[in-house]
């Protein structure tokens, strides 16, 4: 599908078209593959990602930001409601990153095409320059620091998505904690749904990335400041991503200008 300007020229898939899924679904194994890629060449370094986490470790202490501790003590099991918050963290770090993000895709692409285009290019965009961070500082997360005192909770309380043995680890990264992408995508869906969404309730999106902010480091999987780079990135993202029409408004299109009739002559011209 096409659109056309009023003279006939033409100017590329309308607003409404929706991407061939094809197409789509080689982007998504490409971008999979980046990151198998990104774990491969992010091999033997674990002794620079140890040096990375004492220094993100140390440079929170000294922004006086919150120990990721406080959030991690309101989840460990405690008189009340036992290992029910630690296993509802667990368990949402473990199942919600990628469903979620793969359902905001398939409503924005059944329902939004013209969103489902932006928000595909900023999640490209958001997580190439996350996969370029991640092999530029490797970094252990909060749960492997000793300096943190932390429990790793999906080892200790389950479920868990990594390996015992991060280094061995064939199937993640473990030392890509910054930026987080749990972060990053979860920030975008919710920016994605309140741009391609017209109920007065669309802000509660932001709900997702709160909750997921709050799990990450609850669980010891990142620190703040992996968040804020995420962020950072996102908003890196959003900038050079042109925007689609907002909700509900077509977009705005030429229109053939009328053409102007001549003036009337005076009244006893010619004569």
């Amino acid at each position: 599908m096409t659109s056309h300007t009023p003279d006939g020229r033409h100017t590329g898939p309308g607003p409404g078209h929706r991407p061939r899924l094809v197409r789509e679904l080689l982007l998504v194994a490409g971008l999979f593959a980046a990151y198998k890629a990104g774990r491969t060449l992010s091999t033997g370094r674990t002794g620079e990602a140890f040096a990375n986490a004492d220094r993100i470790w140390d440079l929170e202490r000294a922004l006086h930001l919150p120990g990721e501790g406080l959030v991690q003590r309101l989840l460990l099991p405690g008189p009340g409601l036992g290992e029910l918050p630690v296993h509802a963290a667990n368990t949402y770090y473990a199942a919600v990153h990628f469903p979620a993000t793969v359902a905001f895709l398939v409503w924005l692409y059944l329902r939004r095409p013209g969103h489902y285009r932006w928000a595909r290019r900023v999640l490209t965009v958001l997580t190439g320059a996350a996969l370029v961070l991640h092999l530029a500082f490797p970094l252990a997360p909060p749960r492997m620091l000793d300096a943190a005192h932390l429990t790793d909770t999906g080892l200790a309380y389950g479920p868990s998505v990594y390996g015992a043995a991060p280094a061995a680890d064939t199937l993640a990264n473990q030392f890509a904690a910054m930026p987080s992408l749990h972060f990053g995508w979860a920030l975008a869906l919710a920016v994605g749904m309140a741009a391609a969404t017209r109920s007065r309730w669309r802000l509660l999106w932001l709900l997702h990335p709160l909750a997921t902010l709050l799990v990450i480091v609850g669980t010891a999987n990142h620190y703040w400041l992996d968040s804020a780079v995420a962020a950072a990135l996102l908003g890196a993202a959003l900038a050079v991503v042109p925007r689609p029409p907002a909700a509900g408004r077509p977009p705005v299109r030429d229109l053939p200008r009328p053409r102007q009739r001549p003036a009337a002559e005076p009244v006893g011209a010619g004569r």
